[in-house]
């Protein structure tokens, strides 16, 4: 009895050694990853890297990472301009978070590649303005018009104000419309359900040229796409997706 005691003894302090040695290393292997990826994506800031699974050893030992969730906060992506105007040539996100299944990487960790991708990110409406904001554009004989504002319209809506001067004289307050927003590859757009009553008749098309507008977002780290976007109320909501995801390398 006396040997069992000490046996179970030391196989919980060995399994505890264990643990921590675990922990230390999946500390360790996080700090890296978040490093090299900094220097790869060229970030701003140092990403937040979490990897799931326990333990983390034996799967080092595998060479293949269960998960990995990466959280980047204000990643810039490139935008190309819109189809309106020349637009911004980087576009701010907010929030960028994705989950990294099936992580394989090479003997020296020089390379990294996950199997498939999810994640989730934010545009604000501030950000997205920049999109849809241009010089005022003349819509018929003495009106001219802009969008001023982007907001949370509800139901999955974007409230887009237009403002408008007619005649000479600006009216007293803007003209909202809502908006549903779509993505399209790698282009996000917003299109009008209805035209704004600027109490003149307009053409469908010119009145669309200032409520309609289009960002394209490029860029995104590893190669991950866009997948579905939705209006909420602090931005749109953008869903990202991919395979063979080039983390590191």
């Amino acid at each position: 009895m006396r040997a069992l005691r000490i046996l179970l003894i030391v196989a919980v302090i060995l399994g505890g050694l264990f643990v921590i040695a675990d922990r230390v290393a999946v500390g360790f292997a996080e700090d890296e990853a978040a490093d090299k990826l900094k220097t790869s994506e060229g970030l701003a800031s140092t990403p937040d890297v979490s990897i799931k699974g326990f333990p983390f050893l034996t799967q080092v030992v595998g060479g293949e990472l269960d998960e990995i969730e990466v959280a980047i906060q204000n990643y810039e992506a490139d935008t190309g301009g819109t189809a309106q105007n020349t637009g911004p040539d980087k576009i701010r996100i907010d929030d960028l978070t994705a989950q990294m299944r099936g992580v394989a990487f090479s003997g020296n960790y020089s390379s990294a590649t996950a199997a498939s991708a999810t994640g989730t990110a934010t545009i604000s409406y501030d950000e997205l303005l920049k999109a849809a904001k241009s010089e005022p554009v003349q819509l018929a004989s003495g009106v001219t018009a802009e969008v001023v504002g982007l907001s949370d319209g509800g139901n999955g809506k974007i409230k887009v104000e237009v403002e408008a001067t007619v005649l000479g004289a600006k009216l007293p307050q803007p003209v909202s419309v809502l908006s549903t927003v779509s993505v399209e590859g790698d282009v996000v757009r917003a299109r009008a359900d209805s035209l704004p009553n600027l109490g003149v008749q307009l053409a469908e098309d010119k009145a669309r040229t200032v409520t309609d507008f289009q960002q394209r977002i490029d860029g995104l780290p590893g190669g991950i796409k866009l997948d579905k976007v939705e209006a909420a109320p602090n931005g749109v909501d953008i869903t990202v997706k991919g395979s063979d995801i080039t983390l590191v390398g």
